[in-house]
């Protein structure tokens, strides 16, 4: 993920959709600005799925997708999604500032050791071993979220083709139905007109 031509910043169809929004969440999570805010464990699924969710959408809106579409695909309001494609909220905000970083300097994400070094490297030997562990333990924590939640985008992408297929299957059977309700249609029609005939002859 860590060489630009790999990561298409106008993506087409599903897997390049899936690249570019993975990239986006990761890229985002360990930006310096929200690992910080990562530090509060109330705040922290909050952040990690409104994160998901403003990345989702802002890779399906540089597929061209709608907001309707972006909105029923990830299950969420329209309201939501248009806010946070046009940044009204932080995670919208984070996210747009990630893809625009991607456009200037191509996709590059930081590894978490460095954005660790460069934050404790002032405190020198005074960082004791224990806060380190429990820091890496954040970040182990915060790799299986990120795991998770691309595994539930699979999911769902798999569930909306499935959906598909079913969608498609009825409309078939609903036209075979259709065709025999007309065929039904004019025998009934054709007895009616032969009982008349027959009642009138009669």
């Amino acid at each position: 993920m860590s060489e630009s031509e790999e990561i298409p910043l106008t993506p087409i169809g599903r897997e390049q959709i899936h690249k570019l929004e993975s990239a986006l969440l990761i890229a985002s999570i360990f930006s310096p600005r929200v690992l910080e805010e990562l530090e509060n464990p109330k705040e922290r699924l909050t952040w990690i799925d409104s994160l998901a969710v403003a990345a989702a959408a802002l890779a399906r809106e540089k597929a061209k997708m709608s907001i309707p579409q972006i909105a029923e695909e990830l299950g969420r309001t329209e309201a939501t999604i248009r806010n946070h494609l046009q940044g009204k909220t932080k995670a919208g905000q984070i996210v747009r500032e990630t893809y625009e970083r991607f456009l200037r300097e191509g996709v590059k994400i930081q590894l978490p050791t460095e954005l660790f070094k460069e934050k404790y490297a002032p405190l020198g030997e005074g960082v004791e071993a224990e806060k380190i562990s429990k820091l890496q333990s954040e970040l182990d924590s915060l790799k299986a979220k990120i795991s998770e939640y691309e595994s539930r985008i699979s999911e769902y992408q798999s569930r909306i083709s499935e959906y598909e297929s079913r969608i498609s299957e009825y409309e078939s059977k609903l036209k075979g139905y259709e065709g025999k309700i007309s065929h039904a249609k004019q025998v009934l029609s054709s007895i009616m007109e032969a009982l008349n005939k027959l009642s009138s002859e009669l």
